[in-house]
C-alpha cells in the first residue's frame, strides 16, 4: 500500500486513526495492539506471503533481546553475535544471493543457476532497527518486556517501508505516554500539513521530473554534455523530492497519532561539505552506520590512516546496503573517498589557518559538494557499470556539446561564438530540452531558495532532533490563509493520484 494512493488516504488511514483513538479512551494496550495489527495489514497488503517473514523476525529478535537481558555479561557477546549473524544472514539471502551467484558465475566463467529472489519490501529497515535494539539491550541501554509494544515499535507503518531507522529509546516512551492515545486537534493540524507538503513533493515534483531522467539512464547513446547533465540533474532532484516527500509524509502520518519520528532529511543539497551532506541525507541510516559500524571499527581513535580506512569500509558497506551491485559499491566508495578528502582538507586548513567561512566560499562549497554528489548519483541510478561510465563521459564533454536545431533560429547573433566553441545541433528534441531544463530550474529554486518542511513548521516541534535554525521566513501558523494554501496543495496532489508511483527507496 502506498501513502500516495486513494485506498490509503480514504480507507486505511481514517479507519486506523478512528480505531486507535476510540480504543485509546478505554485501554492504551488495546490501542497499541490495534495500531500494530493495522501496521501488519499495511505490510501484508503489498504481499501477504512475506508477512510470516516479518513476524518471524520480530518474534526471533524479541526472544533474543529477552535472552540477552537475562544473561550474565560474559554470555551476552556470544548471544548478540549469533543474533546479529542470523539477521544479517536473512538480509544477505534476500538482498545479495542473486548478486553473489551472478558475480561468481562471471568470475569462474561458468553458467550457474540463476536465483530469482524477490526482495521483501522494508527488510533493510526492520532488520537494522532490530539490530540496533539488540546492541542497546546488550549494553543495558534498552529493555522491553511488553511484546505488543515491541511489535508496534518494529512494524509501525509510517516508518516500516522506507525508514527512518528507529531507536528504542526514542519511540517506547512515546508509546507509553497516555497523552499519545488522546485525540489532539493540534496534532491533526500539524500532521496533516506536514503530510500534504510531503505528498506534493512526491506527486507534483518528483514523479513529474523523473520522466526527464529515465531516457538518459535507460539508453544513454553517447549523450552530449547538456543532455547528460540534464538527465543527471533531473534524477538528482527526482530522488531528492521523492525521499524528502516520503520523509515528510512519514513524520506527518506519525504526528496524527501523537508520535514524533526522528528527523531523516534536512536540505542535504544545501550542505557545504560531504560530511554535512551525510548529516542531512538519510540521517537515521547515517547515525546507524556511525554508531554501530564506524565507531566499533575504531572511528578516528586509531590515527589518520586507520580513520580513512574506517570511513571507506563504512561507506562501501553503506553502498551495499542500498543495493546488490557493483555500481552501489562504486557509489559507496566514491562517498568514502569524498569523506577522506574532506577530513584531509579540514586538517590542512586548520594547520595553516586558512579562512573557512566567507559568503563566496560557502557558495562555492555548496556547488562543489552538490556536483560531487551528482557525479556519484550516476552510479547509484545506472543499471550497470558500462551505462554509468558512458554517462560520466558525456558529463565530461567526451561526446561534444549539441543543442536542438529548434533553438538555432533564436541564437542567430551567437552563431559565430557557438561555432568557435564547437557547439553542434541535432534534429528534434527542442520541446523536451526546454521542458527538462525548466523542471530542473524550478526544482533547484525550491531546493536552494525555500525553507524545508521542518523549518516551515519550526514553531511546532515537528520532529525529534529538530533544531530550529536557518531560514525563518515562510513559517506555518494556524490561520485561514495557511489552511487555504495547504488545501489547494492537497487538492492539486490528489488530482495527480491517478497513477500512484512507488517511492524510489522502496527498492532499497
Amino acid at each position: 500500500m502506498l501513502f500516495n494512493s486513494w485506498i490509503f488516504l480514504f480507507a486505511y488511514l481514517p479507519v486506523t486513526l478512528a480505531g486507535f483513538f476510540i480504543l485509546g479512551r478505554r485501554s492504551e494496550l488495546c490501542a497499541a495492539a490495534w495500531l500494530a495489527a493495522a501496521s501488519l495489514f499495511f505490510y501484508a497488503y503489498w504481499d501477504y506471503r512475506y508477512l510470516p517473514l516479518l513476524l518471524g523476525s520480530v518474534v526471533f529478535n524479541y526472544g533474543c533481546a529477552a535472552w540477552l537481558a537475562a544473561s550474565v555479561p560474559a554470555r551476552r557477546k556470544w548471544i548478540l553475535a549469533a543474533a546479529i549473524a542470523a539477521n544479517l544472514g536473512l538480509l544477505a539471502y534476500y538482498k545479495y544471493a542473486g548478486f553473489f551467484v551472478s558475480s561468481l558465475a562471471q568470475l569462474l566463467d561458468q553458467p550457474l543457476p540463476v536465483l530469482h529472489v524477490i526482495l521483501p519490501v522494508g527488510i533493510s529497515f526492520f532488520t537494522f532497527t532490530q539490530i540496533a535494539f539488540l546492541v542497546d539491550t546488550c549494553k543495558g541501554m534498552a529493555r522491553e518486556s511488553r511484546f505488543v509494544h515491541y511489535l508496534l515499535f518494529v512494524t509501525y507503518f509510517p516508518h516500516l517501508i522506507a525508514g527512518p531507522v528507529l531507536h528504542h529509546k526514542e519511540m517506547m516512551p512515546q508509546f507509553a505516554d497516555r497523552r499519545t492515545f488522546r485525540l489532539s486537534a493540534g496534532n491533526i493540524a500539524i500532521g496533516s500539513t506536514i503530510f500534504f507538503i510531503g505528498l506534493a513533493k512526491k506527486v507534483l515534483i518528483a514523479d513529474n521530473i523523473g520522466a526527464y531522467s529515465a531516457p538518459l539512464f535507460d539508453d544513454p547513446e553517447a549523450p552530449s554534455l547538456l543532455i547528460a547533465w540534464a538527465g543527471v540533474l533531473a534524477y538528482a532532484f527526482q530522488l531528492y523530492f521523492d525521499f524528502s516527500g516520503y520523509s515528510d509524509m512519514a513524520i506527518g502520518l506519525s504526528r496524527l497519532f501523537g508520535v514524533r519520528l526522528p528527523l531523516n532529511f534536512a536540505s542535504p543539497y544545501k550542505a557545504r561539505n560531504i560530511a554535512q551532506f551525510w548529516r542531512r541525507w538519510h540521517m537515521t541510516l547515517s547515525r546507524f552506520l556511525r554508531d554501530y559500524l564506524y565507531i566499533p571499527l575504531g572511528g578516528k581513535r586509531c590515527g589518520p590512516l586507520r580513520r580513512y580506512c574506517n570511513l571507506m569500509i563504512t561507506m562501501v558497506l553503506g553502498g551495499l546496503w542500498h543495493g546488490a551491485g557493483w555500481n552501489f559499491i562504486v557509489w559507496g566508495a566514491l562517498h568514502g573517498a569524498y569523506l577522506a578528502i574532506h577530513k584531509g582538507w579540514c586538517a590542512f586548513t586548520r594547520r595553516f589557518h586558512l579562512p573557512a567561512d566567507t559568503r563566496a566560499g560557502n557558495a562555492m562549497a555548496i556547488l562543489l559538494t552538490f556536483t560531487a554528489v551528482c557525479l556519484a548519483w550516476v552510479f547509484f541510478r545506472a543499471p550497470d557499470m558500462p551505462t554509468a561510465l558512458t554517462i560520466i563521459k558525456g558529463m565530461a564533454g567526451r561526446f561534444g556539446l549539441a543543442l536542438p536545431d529548434a533553438l538555432a533560429p533564436h541564437l542567430l547573433p551567437l552563431q559565430p561564438l557557438l561555432a568557435s566553441m564547437g557547439i553542434d545541433y541535432y534534429l528534434g528534441g527542442g520541446t523536451l530540452f526546454i521542458e527538462t531544463w525548466t523542471w530542473i530550474a524550478v526544482a533547484a529554486l525550491i531546493t536552494f531558495a525555500l525553507p524545508n518542511t521542518q523549518q516551515i513548521m519550526r514553531r511546532f516541534d515537528p520532529a525529534l532532533d529538530f533544531q530550529a535554525g536557518g531560514e525563518r521566513w515562510l513559517t506555518w501558523r494556524a490561520s485561514p490563509g495557511w489552511a487555504a494554501a495547504i488545501a489547494v496543495l492537497a487538492l492539486a496532489s490528489m488530482l495527480a493520484l491517478n497513477r500512484p508511483a512507488e517511492f524510489l527507496y522502496f527498492q532499497f
